[in-house]
């Protein structure tokens, strides 16, 4: 992150969307669908959750309690 300089990200100015990627941890019992449904508002896109996590998650049925996963945009 770059420091708070005073001045409008360009970005912005190009009408950009600029959003903090969510970050989820996961409990006990919980399961991507699960996570997709309370998070994103619909089960079924568990999929979008999985491919922004690919890097750790190998089986989208194991998930480890404690892992941090991030979330995508609504």
């Amino acid at each position: 992150m770059t420091p708070d300089t005073g001045l409008t990200d360009p970005r912005r100015l190009l009408g950009e969307k600029i959003s903090t990627p969510r970050v989820y941890v996961v409990k006990a019992g919980d399961s991507l669908s699960k996570i997709a449904g309370e998070l994103l508002g619909d089960a079924d896109r568990w999929k979008e959750i999985f491919e922004a996590n690919k890097a750790q998650i190998k089986d989208p049925n194991v998930l480890n309690v404690g892992q941090e996963l991030t979330i995508p945009d609504k």
